[in-house]
């Protein structure tokens, strides 16, 4: 028996490939195919099987690449009804794999479909459970993101309480549970950064299958959910109903494009120059109107959160060499119509003779005494919870996620300072502001993890007077 999981930090996903005798299973796995292949390759195995958990909100799954690519069947469980070829479980059906069994157990709550797959060894003991959403390491799924469902997401909660009760928590202890997130999902609140563990230690420490009853369940699911990034109902559609294949998604994005042509695509085709450099980098010099979204950071979900039409043309400045990379990564969320990339990149734009803007970024210290003046406007683009935990005396919150629902309240001429928790979501949050109109904006490097160790009092556990 091979069981393997493969964790993509930037997702916080797991997809797990599992494997006995000459036959393989892949369970949730991500757009990209060759990982699988290469696995199956290594270890003399054919995939037989993809085994989906649910319809995903959060990334488009490969299982049609995959499915076209083996031939193996696309099983899904019960509800879930596939606008492509795919095997509908029923509750309780078996799937021999090798010496193994793969076992469905339909556990809606999270979504009406969702299902957890138990893998039974040689002797049906039971081995490992492939919960997908229904159950987190610390927590359990989110129950508002059922796609074109009437029930209320207290209906849904309630019918996750039983389900983890009735199929999940009669499972011997010893059983490992494999989720298909962890923390820094947004499928989630509260999920730990294990990516694994015994279902025993779970029923000691996630309050969900602890001693709680299914009314005060009901209530801490659904209190304090945030909404959900828009392009999640968009991706659990395409998980549905299907989407463009990926090498070709692949081949486009590998175009090479001069100055050129990216003006041209610019005005006949409306592209977005994406940049997805270092921030100070994009902060020293970057196309005008081009947004940043950093590679080295939550890109893909950043990029659903923010750029609101899945067809929307993209042309990249990346750091040489991560063209691909940026490419796969748009494409695990959707954004397949990347035209290319900038060749040569912002040197190539400058020898070019075009303009190129900044935007101007000043380290904590610098910030703390303009700060101190008391007459700068913050914007803290921080998370909510960042926020409350801990801030700047008479700074407001203004998190990136919900810029759309903000920026607007601001005055485009008026100056503002921006920092997060470490410099990422300030310059996403200044990109995008620039691109609006916004005159005069001022990045803070380093975030609010340099502006502490300056010393300024805070508005937190441990101090709640006014600015030092």
């Amino acid at each position: 028996m091979l069981v393997q999981q493969l964790y993509t930090s930037c997702l916080a996903q797991g997809a797990y490939y599992i494997q006995s005798g000459n036959e393989a299973a892949v369970i949730d796995p991500l757009r990209e195919y060759q990982p699988y292949l290469d696995l199956a390759a290594q270890n003399k195995a054919t995939i037989k099987y993809i085994f989906e958990t649910h319809f995903h909100a959060d990334f488009v799954s490969g299982h049609l690449d995959l499915a076209a690519k083996t031939g193996a069947d696309i099983v899904f469980g019960p509800q879930a009804h596939t606008d492509f070829k795919s095997i509908n479980a029923s509750d309780g059906q078996e799937f021999k794999l090798g010496n193994l069994t793969i076992k469905v157990l339909h556990t809606p709550g999270h979504t009406l479909e969702s299902t957890c797959f138990l893998l039974l060894d040689e002797n049906r003991k039971p081995h490992s459970v492939y919960t997908g959403d229904t159950l987190f390491i610390g927590d359990v799924g989110r129950p508002d993101l059922a796609i074109k469902s009437d029930l209320k997401q207290e209906d849904l909660a309630g019918m996750l309480f039983d389900s983890l009760r009735n199929k999940i928590m009669p499972l011997p202890d010893d059983v490992i549970v494999y989720p298909a997130h962890g923390a820094g999902s947004a499928c989630g609140k509260n999920m730990s950064k294990e990516t694994y563990d015994t279902l025993g230690n779970q029923k000691k420490v996630n309050y969900a299958l602890g001693n709680i009853s299914k009314e005060d369940f009901i209530k801490e699911l659904t209190t304090g959910i945030l909404p959900a990034p828009q392009y999640f109902a968009k991706n659990a559609s395409l998980n549905k109903s299907g989407y463009a294949d990926y090498d070709a998604v692949a081949k486009q994005g590998s175009n090479a494009l001069s100055v050129a042509q990216v003006n041209e695509l610019i005005n006949t085709r409306k592209a977005m120059i994406l940049d997805v450099r270092k921030p100070q980098e994009f902060a020293k010099e970057h196309i005008p109107g081009s947004v940043f979204i950093g590679i080295d950071g939550q890109f893909a979900p950043w990029v659903g959160s923010l750029i609101t039409d899945l067809q929307q043309p993209i042309i990249l400045v990346t750091p040489e060499g991560r063209e691909a990379e940026t490419v796969m990564r748009l494409s695990r969320v959707g954004y397949d119509n990347c035209l290319g990339y900038v060749d040569k990149g912002i040197e190539a734009w400058k020898q070019a003779g075009e303009a190129v803007g900044s935007i101007p970024s000043i380290d904590a210290a610098e910030f703390i005494t303009r700060f101190n003046t008391g007459s700068i406007q913050v914007l803290d683009v921080r998370k909510p919870g960042e926020y409350e935990s801990s801030h700047l005396d008479h700074v407001n919150s203004y998190p990136l996620d919900f810029i759309s629902n903000w920026q607007d309240s601001l005055a485009k001429d008026a100056p503002y300072y921006i920092h997060c928790a470490g410099g990422y979501r300030s310059m996403i949050a200044a990109s995008l502001l620039k691109k609006q109109g916004f005159q005069d904006l001022t990045d803070v490097a380093g975030g609010y993890a340099a502006i502490q160790k300056t010393g300024i009092c805070t508005i937190d556990k441990a101090c709640s007077s006014t600015k030092a």
